[in-house]
């Protein structure tokens, strides 16, 4: 039996293109490295928020020391003009032993129950081993630390913005018996977690097929969350990391309404193409103005610098209603 040219190249088959949702910022990437006012050797994977009228985004920094911090910067129009705080906005806490090896990948929800901002981001010991953490804050610029959420080497973390039959919901990604698939787990109080649900696989042969993680924080719509994903396919040039989509019930969302077959975002520009890991596109924030529908997706490149992809609210969601339903 021959081999399938998806397994082969890490590709669909030229009759079969991705939708084109997104268009790509023509001044990408937005941030990068030299726009840092202090020594950092590379800003990737964002948290996006809008605070008072203005893009905020919590930036992942890399030091010198190759261990990373989160630092705020802010724009009017969440593509220019970026105001980068002069120090590090959050950093390891030097007395803890899991974050020793720094702050990486945050997402960002607003809890109304709490009237506050909540961070999730991944605190890394100095062996690498993960943890997913959580922060708050109402202004990004003070921040309280409420620790870790869950067992070691968990990822790719986001609470949902309000509870489910009293509980929350954090989606994230975990690794079971080697394979590497999205999550959700509920939790009464912030505290506690259990009750642990398979919400996004990989497939075998499809350009998911090595891993899946979850992308931006999940987004809210009249009919259900966007959930966007990472999947990576490991080809003999390297790992490809593209990005999915699918539709989660509005009520219920641990249950997968849709998902698209195809990817909706890919690494083709060469500063998504050409850094410290090639052919990377991985969005960690978004925003939605619900007035004129704009999305603008955040996301880290090549993990070296930051860039925009900008698509409609509508078309995004006629394209995932469109997908196969999940049965």
């Amino acid at each position: 039996m021959g081999i399938k040219y998806e397994e082969a190249t890490g590709m669909l088959p030229p009759a079969r293109k991705p939708k084109t949702l997104f268009k790509k910022y023509e001044g990408n990437p937005i941030l990068t490295r030299r726009d840092w006012p202090y020594p950092v050797n590379g800003v990737i994977n964002p948290g996006a928020a809008s605070v008072d009228g203005e893009t905020v985004l919590l930036v992942r920094a890399e030091a010198p020391s190759v261990i990373s911090h989160l630092t705020v910067a802010r724009s009017a129009d969440g593509f220019t003009n970026w105001r980068i705080e002069a120090q590090p906005s959050l950093q390891p806490d030097p007395y803890s032993r899991e974050e020793a090896g720094g702050l990486v990948d945050p997402r960002i929800v607003w809890l109304e129950e709490q009237k506050q901002f909540a961070i999730t981001y991944i605190s890394l010991d100095s062996e690498g081993r993960s943890v997913i953490s959580l922060a708050i804050t109402r202004d990004f610029r003070t921040f309280a630390r409420l620790g870790s959420l869950m067992r070691p080497q968990e990822w790719d973390a986001s609470l949902l913005p309000r509870r489910f039959n009293g509980r929350f919901a954090l989606i994230h990604r975990s690794i079971i018996r080697g394979q590497v698939h999205i999550w959700m787990s509920f939790s009464p109080d912030l505290k506690h977690w259990g009750d642990d649900r398979r919400l996004i696989g990989t497939r075998s042969t499809a350009w998911d097929c090595h891993r899946v993680g979850l992308a931006c924080q999940p987004v809210e719509t009249q009919s259900g969350w966007l959930l966007f994903y990472c999947g990576v396919c490991n080809t003999d040039g390297g790992p490809i990391y593209r990005v999915g989509l699918a539709l989660l019930h509005l009520n219920e969302p641990w249950r997968v309404l849709r998902r698209s077959e195809d990817w909706i975002l890919e690494p083709t520009e060469p500063y998504e193409r050409v850094g410290d890991t090639g052919a990377v596109v991985f969005p960690t924030g978004a925003t939605v103005n619900r007035e004129t529908g704009q999305f603008n997706l955040y996301y880290g490149t090549a993990d070296c610098s930051v860039a925009v992809a900008t698509a409609d609210l509508n078309n995004i969601f006629d394209y995932i209603t469109s997908c196969p339903k999940v049965e």
